[in-house]
């Protein structure tokens, strides 16, 4: 097993169509062969579906190479560390139980090998959108959650789910542009450095790729996203820095 961590996010598997998508799991599976012998750790942050539902003993269809690949790192020793997204976050219990893969819901401070890496997924993050807190509450709620899942069958439940995402995610078109200090994410680095103290905080969601530091050594990195290109990051001997997978 290796020693190098990895973090990666944005995957959006199921988007814009199956096609297209499976196009992206068979590269998302040659980027986990590309690491498998160095990595000691894998940190998926975020959106790795473009929707994601699961019940009590039924999950969605499809993804199933993506799956046996996880299975295969779990194998190996490489630990797995899954933040739930804004399109994933009704994940459970399925990686946990079946996987052994810690999930988390909120943003995690790390210390790796000395470094402290703060990562999550960021939608939400530093925004004060009243608008996106209620959408949240709604799909957090534990009482329209048992609704949701006991009172639609799952192929009705999936195409509300798969019509609902296709509105929002980015794929046809580009993402808003990158607004420097008034990005919401960099908000709110801003207003937890002072409490976390971390080396770098990563993060998925804004689906632009950014390596850059907020202070003298202290580094905000965002993971962007696989639609056109392969971006993660990748923490080795002590530094942190964005890469590209070009498999």
């Amino acid at each position: 097993m290796g020693q190098k961590y990895f973090f990666v996010s944005d995957f959006h598997l199921g988007a814009p169509n199956r096609e297209i998508s499976l196009e992206r799991e068979k590269r998302i599976i040659r980027w986990f062969d590309f690491i498998r012998d160095d990595a000691k750790a894998i940190f998926l942050l975020g959106d790795i579906f473009d929707y994601w539902y699961e019940w009590k003993h039924v999950i969605p269809k499809y993804f199933y190479r993506f799956f046996t690949k996880i299975a295969q790192l779990r194998e190996q020793g490489i630990e797995i560390y899954y933040f739930t997204g804004n399109h994933d976050v009704w994940q459970y219990h399925y990686l946990s139980d079946e996987f052994g893969i810690k999930v988390y819901s909120e943003p995690h401070l790390f210390d790796l090998d000395g470094k402290k890496i703060f990562c999550g997924h960021g939608d939400g993050l530093g925004s004060n959108s009243f608008g996106y807190a209620f959408i949240k509450w709604i799909f957090t709620n534990r009482f329209l959650q048992f609704l949701f899942t006991n009172f639609f069958h799952p192929n009705i439940a999936m195409q509300i789910g798969y019509s609902w995402s296709k509105r929002r995610h980015q794929y046809e078109r580009e993402t808003f542009p990158f607004q420097g200090e008034n990005e919401h994410i960099i908000k709110y680095i801003r207003s937890i450095m002072a409490q976390t103290k971390a080396d770098c905080y990563v993060f998925g969601h804004r689906h632009i790729e950014t390596d850059m530091f907020l202070e003298a050594n202290v580094k905000y990195i965002n993971t962007g996203v696989w639609f056109r290109q392969s971006p993660y990051a990748e923490l080795s001997d002590g530094e942190i820095k964005l890469k590209y997978f070009q498999g």
